[in-house]
């Protein structure tokens, strides 16, 4: 996961889970006093609440969408991979949106399944989805999008040995092609979140010719069917990519092509647009605001978010595998401070991996882990580590991933245990995390997914991508996870859900710290951004005014 996600900030991935590489990009031509000005203002307070959104300047007032252009964004962190399937970084879907299509797609507002490739789908029985698909699409490379095609996604996506998104798919068994442009999903149990999964990297279909030519450097060359074709990528500096004349949604894309440069330093990113370097940046800081609202001609949306700040714990390993060890750091974590300090006031305090804003939210859990240092102390005891916890943590080199860190430090501090970072770029980190399993845990985010049983598969099922443990947390759990799949009205799956997150809870498989705001920021001629409440931006809305 996971940016610093921020995780990879959920790229490595936020950005799933960003921020940590080295700072790059071209140098931004700022003079001190502007700077001084621009970047040491007071904090704002306030809230987002709900799913409210709101944007300063000329943000709501764009005319008719014009074609053409390139837009220049600032992205903060480099991909993990550019395959949906090979790349561990919730970071990496802001590239992946632009060169790939998905099967189902997503409601902004309220991540509602809606058509995509698949123009429909039904279940005509419990254990069958069926999805009938859209005509006349081809990807990039000219190679036609049909049944084949999905039958041969899918399937990669289960059994190749570099698939990292082999959970997403874990209720498929088969995959039958029923015509031309039909194919039926055999389940080996009732899945209704099956839909949203395939909205996300699982959904996201790839040219089956390329794929194959390419084998591993498909990671780097990738070839899909969405509103932008690649062209390039340089580590650490720029990703490009450019319309695809053959894009299937009528009028669309607007621009004529991205330029993504890769600035991890979020306050380099910021100031590139102050510069007009670049006209879009994301995953900005919540202290950020005040900066984008007194820059000239700089406009900004904010918005709820599920992108979740936590440690990720291995509670497989070492004194972490006691539950009593992941109860007293949770005790030990001060969360209002931490937003107070982290967010300038603006997020919100992580009980659990979704926000009060979600439909499967569970107010019962609210304040389920009161700050309380003595009670931490008295558990460590009680777990034999009567003189203190030493814990190794993984963490980020940019300037807000530290911050962070010093602050949890001393508040692990006033507990009894001894925190230390080791600090990286976010792949490094993460892949050091997740697949060399080194650290006890590793300070990112989980950037969300559209369906939250997937999130929570994907986070605590047995040999899941982001366990790293790679150990069943209990029975209990994985039962409770298969049955939030099982029902199909949402009633139903509120209450399976909140079952589940009782159990994540009771067992403290995680540290959930905050939830920041969705903010961006965009130059004067950027027009029609719209966020979502996933928190990943899209771009084949926007366009660029004359």
């Amino acid at each position: 996961m996971t940016t610093s996600r921020f995780p990879m900030t959920d790229a490595a991935r936020r950005g799933a889970m960003t921020r940590g590489e080295h700072e790059s990009g071209a140098p931004v031509d700022v003079s001190r006093r502007e700077l001084i000005s621009l970047l040491t203002g007071a904090c704002v307070t306030g809230a987002v609440a709900g799913t409210g959104l709101s944007a300063s300047g000329s943000a709501l007032a764009q005319g008719a969408p014009r074609k053409g252009g390139v837009l220049k964004v600032s992205a903060p962190a480099n991909p993990s991979s550019l395959d949906p399937a090979t790349g561990g970084a919730g970071s990496d879907h802001a590239f992946l949106f632009t060169i790939f299509a998905t099967l189902i797609e997503w409601d902004y507002a309220t991540l509602k399944p809606q058509p995509g490739l698949a123009e429909s789908w039904s279940y005509p029985d419990n254990k069958t989805l069926l999805l009938n698909l859209r005509k006349g699409v081809t990807f990039h490379d000219g190679t036609p999008f049909d049944a084949e095609a999905v039958k041969f996604n899918i399937e990669r996506a289960k059994t190749s040995q570099r698939s990292n998104i082999k959970a997403d798919l874990a209720t498929v068994e088969r995959v039958e092609i029923l015509g031309p442009h039909q194919v039926a999903l055999k389940l080996t149990q009732a899945d209704s979140a099956l839909p949203l999964i395939l909205s996300d990297r699982a959904g996201m279909m790839v040219s089956p010719k390329a794929a194959q030519a390419l084998g591993n450097e498909h990671d780097r060359k990738p070839v899909g069917a969405g509103p932008w074709k690649f062209v390039s990528w340089s580590d650490n500096q720029k990703i490009v990519v450019t319309r695809s004349e053959a894009y299937w949604k009528p009028g669309l894309p607007y621009l004529d092509g991205i330029e993504f440069a890769i600035i991890p330093e979020l306050n380099t990113g910021l100031r590139s647009l102050i510069a007009k370097q670049n006209d879009f940046a994301y995953s900005l800081q919540p202290n950020q605001k005040q900066v984008i609202d007194r820059a000239k001609g700089l406009k900004s949306v904010v918005g709820s978010t599920l992108y979740c700040q936590q440690i990720y714990l291995n509670f497989g390993k070492g004194a972490l595998a006691d539950v009593r060890v992941r109860r007293a750091l949770n005790h030990a974590v001060d969360r209002a401070t931490y937003v107070k300090l982290t967010m300038a006031g603006l997020g919100e305090a992580a009980w659990m991996n979704l926000p009060s804003t979600h439909w499967a939210y569970d107010k019962s859990l609210a304040n389920c882990w009161p700050h309380d240092p003595e009670l931490a102390r008295k558990l460590l005891a009680e777990a034999g580590h009567k003189d203190g916890l030493d814990l190794n943590l993984l963490g980020y080199t940019d300037q807000a991933s530290v911050q962070r860190q010093e602050i949890l430090i001393e508040q692990f501090r006033k507990a009894g245990v001894r925190a230390r970072f080791s600090n990286g770029s976010i792949a490094e980190k993460s892949a050091q995390y997740f697949v060399e399993k080194q650290g006890d845990g590793l300070l990112s985010a989980w950037t969300g997914r559209p369906d939250p049983s997937l999130s929570y598969s994907l986070m605590y099922m047995k040999n899941a991508y982001f366990n790293a443990s790679q150990t069943e947390a209990s029975p209990e759990l994985t039962a409770a996870l298969l049955a939030s799949r099982s029902l199909d009205d949402i009633e139903g799956r509120k209450r399976a859900l909140a079952k589940v997150q009782k159990i994540v809870t009771d067992l403290a498989l995680v540290i959930p710290l905050a939830f920041p705001p969705e903010l961006v920021a965009m130059g004067p001629n950027v027009a029609g951004y719209k966020p979502s409440l996933l928190g990943k931006p899209k771009f084949d809305l926007i366009s660029l005014t004359a």
